[in-house]
């Protein structure tokens, strides 16, 4: 039996070391995923008074997307469509809740699992993509050979936790107490991403690292230094109703610290990719999970957080969904490049495995957007059409194509009517043109039927 047992092993070992001589070429992917960021949050997309440099450098130095759109318009049903390649209808993950995780097994096959086969190694580094509620190393039997940060989403909501996982192991900070401590989380965040780069970035084995970062999603907390930065230079608001999160005397100028302690951590982990010598094998996509929030005493109107786009977080129109995407891959990606390719989560899945050389599953719904990385527009494949459902506030769903947006609502009492939007023309979805073009509204009807499959977990 033991001698068995080692035969396998050895085998197994041997397929890797295979895997990883093959995969050599292929670049680092880094995938940082900020919570509750929105479109209109950081410089390079038209913020005017959150200080977001680092970012707008990775921008200026690489390719940003105009038209990129999240999972979801909450947090875990996004994470589990970047994760598994479905939109939301058809993925598991469909909402928020405890019961809301990715299934176990060979089920929801998640990017790092395909890219452990290619010889990657995988980690994921703060807010758990596999689940609202895991159970300790779920994620690493969903492909995840690394994890450091929160299983659960609710614990997820502050910033100085008494419990974080590594791996399946609990890490204690005995003196924190949720909005209080002394261990703010994002420092150890950034110091288990730095050592981890420290310990794989030289290595002939190529690694994927999923930053999924708690910033700037509320409790409305940040450190000293970074709400100092903004006392005083912001026309401070009252603090709204902010429920379990953290009473806050500066709302504004914290929101604001928050989103430029962020762009420091990104700041740095650049830097540290340029001491390692590895930045021009390292591809970095910053992204949102999300439109911004007004939760937590924050309101997503102060700065102007989804630009000029209707709604936030919970909507499904564009201010829900949009978000903004940067990638960055020196020498590959062109500088300073700008595309409004029609794109979303679950396009990243493919994307990676035409990068790598992996096949993508057959009952994914994305689309690679690899072309449009590397500059060759004529050889991208389009979307027919991007789609969403959301379960809260009385069910909506929402079909997206090049020029039209198709929004309904009340879901769970059979559906209003379908809302139409040129966004072409009206990118702020303001003027609803469903009565000038019933035939267009009738088509909507057929994605709408044909995007969406019954799911045991949740239903209208």
């Amino acid at each position: 039996m033991r001698r068995k047992h080692l035969i396998v092993t050895l085998c197994g070992l041997a397929a890797l070391a295979v895997n990883v001589a093959r995969a050599s070429d292929h670049p680092n992917i880094i995938y940082i995923l900020a919570d509750d960021l929105g479109y209109g949050d950081l410089g390079c997309y038209g913020q005017k008074e959150i200080l977001t440099p680092n970012i707008d450098k990775l921008c200026s130095e690489g390719m940003k997307f105009t038209n990129h759109h999240s999972g979801s318009t909450v947090c875990a049903p996004s994470r589990a469509v970047l994760l598994t390649g479905k939109h939301t209808g058809h993925c598991t993950v469909r909402g928020n809740g405890n019961s809301q995780n990715l299934k176990e097994g060979s089920e929801d096959v998640t990017i790092a699992k395909l890219l452990q086969t290619a010889g990657y190694h995988t980690a994921m580094i703060g807010k758990a993509g596999t689940g609202c509620n895991v159970s300790p190393g779920q994620p690493n039997r969903k492909g995840f050979d690394y994890f450091y940060g929160f299983n659960g989403h609710r614990a997820a909501h502050h910033y100085f936790p008494p419990v974080v996982y590594r791996n399946d192991k609990e890490v204690h900070f005995p003196n924190n107490k949720k909005h209080t401590g002394d261990t703010y989380v994002h420092d150890e965040f950034l110091k288990e991403i730095l050592g981890y780069l420290d310990k794989h970035g030289k290595t002939k084995q190529p690694f994927f690292l999923h930053y999924a970062a708690l910033i700037p999603h509320a409790s409305l907390v940040a450190p000293e230094e970074w709400v100092a930065k903004y006392r005083g230079k912001v026309k401070e608001e009252k603090q709204g109703r902010f429920g379990n999160y953290a009473k806050c005397k500066e709302p504004k100028a914290t929101f604001a610290g928050m989103v430029s302690r962020l762009d420091w951590e990104v700041g740095e982990i650049m830097k540290k990719l340029k001491e390692l010598g590895i930045a021009d094998k390292t591809l970095v996509i910053f992204t949102s999970d999300n439109g911004p929030h007004s939760a937590g005493g924050n309101k997503a109107k102060w700065f102007n957080s989804n630009g000029d786009l209707r709604g936030e977080k919970r909507d499904l129109f564009e201010g829900g969904v949009r978000v903004p995407m940067i990638a960055h891959w020196p020498g590959k990606i062109q500088a300073g490049s700008t595309t409004d390719h029609l794109s979303a989560f679950w396009d990243v899945m493919p994307t990676f495995c035409q990068l790598t050389g992996v096949e993508a599953p057959s009952d994914i719904d994305g689309i690679s957007f690899l072309p449009t990385l590397m500059g060759k527009a004529k050889q991208q494949k389009q979307h027919q059409y991007l789609y969403w459902e959301f379960y809260e506030r009385g069910g909506k769903r929402a079909a997206l194509t090049h020029k039209w947006k198709a929004v309904q609502l009340n879901m769970k009492k059979g559906g209003g009517k379908i809302m139409l939007f040129d966004v072409r023309a009206d990118s702020s979805e303001m003027r609803d043109v469903a009565k000038k073009h019933p035939d267009v509204v009738a088509k909507f009807k057929v994605i709408f039927d044909a995007a969406h499959t019954p799911s045991p977990m949740i239903r209208w």
